[in-house]
């Protein structure tokens, strides 16, 4: 009696544990009634028919990455490159991606590969490096578009390494340095152009301001050798303005006449101290009567003024 109790008990217990499912968060179950399918369980606890239902798959559907393995890729310029990448898909539709493909994780790495071949065909290596986003954008496309009925969503794709052949990579180096090489020296040229722009420049600042400065200089002198030949003029006019008023005054004209005789005698007294031919007048004995015409000319000059 006690066996039989104890087997019922048992019986009891599994078919407790068989009839009730406790579905995790973010889970689903796949159910099969007489191996049809019958439901998907949503997380949270459940019942079902022992030995008439099956639990037949389990999906996360959180978030998933695959690793999409190096695979070699021919550029459109006909270039072997080593390519892998990571894929991130997510399970929307559990019942698909039970009876739509039998490996969905295998299906999605193949068919990123062949679509990664496809478009790095469609381009050129060094164009590669820069194309990535569209690359990537296009790998989605085309996996969303084959994953629908799947119950798969492709949400991203991302490239990790793109390796060009050794040769490759060494001929890139070289073609780098060479561009910096012209890319300096470019700059340099480009400095010393500047650089003569900037010297003719200030040559001509310095041509310029120097003739402006000749050009003020002369006039100042011209101003000031104007006034000079001025004052001179104002001044021998005063001179001679007063010699005439001294020499209309009592004893003036004495005066004169003893101003004459000295030039005379001195201009004489100094052309006998050199070498010079002199033509004398013939009267040159009589220097009163030289005096006397000197006077006669200074009175005529007079009387005309």
């Amino acid at each position: 009696m006690g066996y039989v109790f104890l087997t019922l008990a048992f019986l009891a217990l599994v078919v407790v544990f068989a009839t009730v499912k406790v579905v995790p968060q973010q889970t689903a179950y796949v159910v099969e009634r007489l191996g049809k399918f019958y439901a998907v369980l949503q997380p949270g606890i459940t019942f079902i028919i022992p030995f008439f239902d099956r639990v037949s798959y389990k999906h996360s559907l959180k978030e998933t990455a695959l690793d999409i393995p190096e695979q070699i890729c021919i550029t459109r310029d006909n270039v072997q490159v080593r390519v892998d990448g990571v894929i991130f898909i997510q399970i929307i539709d559990p019942m698909k991606a039970s009876y739509g493909i039998n490996d969905y994780r295998f299906a999605v790495s193949q068919l990123s590969q062949t679509t990664m071949r496809s478009e790095m065909g469609k381009i050129e290596l060094d164009k590669t490096f820069e194309e990535r986003t569209t690359i990537n954008q296009a790998v989605v496309h085309a996996i969303d578009e084959a994953a629908i009925g799947w119950g798969v969503k492709v949400l991203r794709y991302e490239i990790k390494n793109i390796t060009p052949p050794q040769t490759v990579l060494n001929a890139m180096e070289k073609q780098m340095q060479a561009e910096r090489e012209k890319r300096a020296v470019i700059l340099e040229s480009e400095g010393q152009k500047q650089s003569s722009i900037n010297i003719a420049e200030g040559q001509k600042q310095k041509v310029v301001l120097e003739s402006e400065g000749l050009r003020l200089r002369q006039i100042n002198e011209a101003a000031g050798q104007a006034e000079a030949i001025k004052s001179i003029a104002d001044a021998t006019a005063e001179s001679i303005r007063k010699i005439a008023l001294a020499i209309q005054e009592d004893g003036g004209m004495n005066a004169v006449q003893l101003r004459v005789a000295e030039q005379v005698v001195n201009q004489f007294g100094n052309l006998a101290r050199t070498n010079n031919t002199l033509i004398l007048p013939a009267n040159f004995g009589d220097l009163s009567s030289i005096i006397s015409t000197a006077m006669t000319v200074v009175k005529q000059q007079e009387k005309t003024s």
